[in-house]
């Protein structure tokens, strides 16, 4: 894979992704969405893991779901590097939000000097009331 740029970008601007990424081979691995919860857990949800997890805190949740998406990408094989797309979603946001969960998630990608595409939406409500965060990633993988 390789990243596509405009020709003559503005080079000068901080970007924490990239415009599109081009595939030249490989399998798409499609990565469930992770929250903050254990990627393995009860449905419905259990109220006490819910509270457990779920703290009050972007941040936090954000770390969460990323340590699940990591070991998902461990058990597959593949890591950070091989990630194409992501989609964040939050919920009850604020401002500043943004700024907070994506650096959380750069976080991850910056060992391997990677920036995939992406795509960011505030919702209403997720899956829990407590819930801010939920992220689904794609990778491409030989």
């Amino acid at each position: 894979m390789y990243v596509i740029h405009y020709p003559n970008y503005y080079k000068n601007v901080l970007m924490p992704f990239v415009p599109a990424i081009k595939i030249k081979s490989g399998k798409i691995l499609w990565l469930a969405g992770t929250t903050a919860l254990p990627v393995y857990h009860d449905h419905p949800h259990k109220r006490d893991e819910i509270q457990k997890y779920m703290v009050n805190d972007l941040e936090a949740q954000t770390r969460a779901a990323m340590d699940g998406i990591k070991q998902t990408l461990d058990a597959s094989g593949a890591s950070f590097k091989d990630v194409v797309h992501f989609f964040v979603f939050r919920a009850r946001p604020r401002m500043g939000d943004i700024g907070k969960a994506s650096a959380v998630i750069n976080s991850y990608f910056a060992p391997f000097n990677h920036k995939p595409t992406s795509t960011n939406v505030a919702v209403l409500e997720l899956g829990e009331p407590e819930q801010l965060i939920e992220i689904q990633m794609f990778a491409v993988v030989d």
